[in-house]
């Protein structure tokens, strides 16, 4: 069986070009921080507030670089604090996805969709992909072996590109059901 690294993405927001303008000023631009194990992804040191209906999570980061429109991408248990629906969906994929308040320094949006819980998935090349016997969209899942925490995740979809490396991407609330801290490697199952 083919195994991938399994990495934790904690919640965050990608910003549209308009977007980083209204939050942190004309002429702004992000920061780069720190890169991410996907090429080119980045996270930033520019911070934003959600805001919801019921609550609001503070210094939530942002990912680089600008993307056409703006997302953010929480747990279940961060939309359940908000108040907000966040459908379990792909990046990319917001139409009709939760709504929410971004507070920034310079100035704040309400977008009217765009909140969602990221759909776990694995990132591979096209050698990789070939390498694990899987293809583009496939829906696998991914037995994770961990110290009293063992599970094994459903629902878990290939995405394949040349520009990607090779991980899987799963949210806090499947990271800490897993226990997988650290270093952690999950189990590719057909």
């Amino acid at each position: 069986m083919a195994k991938v690294l399994v990495e934790t993405s904690a919640r965050h927001v990608h910003l549209s070009e308009e977007h980083i303008k209204v939050l942190f000023g004309e002429g702004a631009t992000l920061t780069h921080k720190k890169d991410l194990s996907q090429p080119g992804q980045f996270a930033c040191e520019e911070r934003v507030t959600v805001v919801g209906p019921k609550k609001s999570i503070p210094n939530v980061i942002i990912l680089g670089p600008a993307r056409p429109a703006t997302q953010v991408e929480i747990s279940l248990t961060d939309a359940r604090t908000l108040g907000v629906n966040a459908p379990v969906r792909e990046s990319g994929d917001v139409a009709g996805s939760g709504a929410c308040k971004l507070v920034g320094p310079a100035g704040e949006v309400e977008i009217a969709e765009g909140v969602i819980a990221a759909k776990r998935h694995i990132h591979f090349t096209p050698a990789d992909a070939e390498a694990a016997g899987v293809a583009d969209k496939e829906i696998v899942s991914v037995k994770i072996d961990s110290n009293g925490r063992s599970l094994i995740l459903g629902d878990v979809v290939v995405r394949v590109s040349p520009k990607f490396a090779a991980a899987m991407h799963i949210d806090t609330d499947e990271s800490n059901a897993a226990c997988a801290f650290g270093e952690c490697y999950g189990e590719i199952i057909k």
